[in-house]
């Protein structure tokens, strides 16, 4: 006889072997999308010596601890950045699949339920398109379209598809929910965007981050805009301040903003819709 806890952390390391293979397949597309380079094509290669990557010396996570963080070939240093990558990945994968009440388990860490087997692959797509912008964002200072109108059009399909997404049980609702959570979110941040222009004379805020606002809106509807706009922000004030305690950054410097977003992101997708709702409770009783 299989027992339920044996299945349920069975599927778990699953999930755990699933994120880390996703990560992977990021760290190629982090290094390659910037520099206009297929993701399919060639095979994974060392950045240093350029000899092809055996698949034995590409297992995520395992090869980069087996190999000592080096190449096999030059011995050329890997950054540790690739197996962060693989294991944040792997670990936001879990988190994600966590939130779906299976086998007798509740969501973990007081996540907020997910309630079928495809809303868990659309969050899976948001954390895989957030990995991926952020850490372009932050080496580049940019969030490439393939993340940001891809994301439009992604959230628009599943919510299409996936009504659970926007908790109805319309299909055209939850579109319309999407489409409309999409040009609030993008137009809240261009107007910020604008204004701080008009403001400081120059550009305050990148069209990456005002196109990501509007993928978020696809995904998670109107609540999340409000909540990851002003959870990017204090984040964000919070990092800068810090940089400047510790002279890391100057008043001026730039700062990536994507990478905030994409934080307050995943705090929404995970307990957002729950802090909300005791919000609404709390308002409710207060009256």
């Amino acid at each position: 006889m299989i027992y339920p806890d044996f299945m349920y952390y069975y599927f778990c390391f699953i999930v755990l072997l699933f994120g880390a293979s996703w990560g992977s397949f990021l760290n190629v597309c982090i290094y390659r999308i910037p520099e206009e380079l297929s993701v399919i094509k060639p095979r994974s290669f060392c950045p240093k010596c350029k000899t092809p990557i055996p698949s034995y010396c590409n297992v995520p996570l395992v090869s980069y601890l087996m190999l000592g963080g080096k190449c096999k070939y030059c011995k050329a240093s890997i950054s540790p950045r690739y197996f962060g990558v693989e294991l944040l990945t792997a670990v936001l994968f879990l988190m994600v699949w966590l939130k779906l009440p299976i086998l007798g388990h509740e969501p973990s860490f007081g996540m907020s339920p997910a309630f079928s087997i495809p809303q868990i692959f659309c969050y899976w797509i948001v954390v895989f398109g957030l990995i991926m912008g952020s850490f372009i964002d932050i080496d580049h200072y940019i969030l490439p379209d393939r993340v940001t109108l891809g994301g439009i059009v992604l959230g628009l399909i599943c919510s299409a598809l996936f009504p659970e997404l926007h908790r109805t049980a319309s299909h055209l609702d939850s579109f319309l929910t999407s489409l409309g959570a999409a040009a609030i979110g993008f137009g809240s941040l261009w107007l910020v965007a604008i204004v701080g222009r008009l403001i400081f004379k120059k550009e305050a805020m990148g069209f990456g981050d005002v196109k990501l606002m509007g993928a978020i809106g696809a995904f998670f509807g109107f609540s999340s805009i409000l909540f990851v706009l002003i959870c990017a922000s204090f984040i964000g004030s919070f990092f800068g301040i810090g940089c400047i305690i510790l002279k890391k950054k100057e008043l001026q410097s730039r700062i990536p903003f994507g990478p905030f977003l994409a934080i307050a992101v995943l705090i929404f997708m995970f307990w957002g819709p729950a802090m909300v709702d005791a919000y609404i409770n709390l308002l409710t009783i207060g009256n």
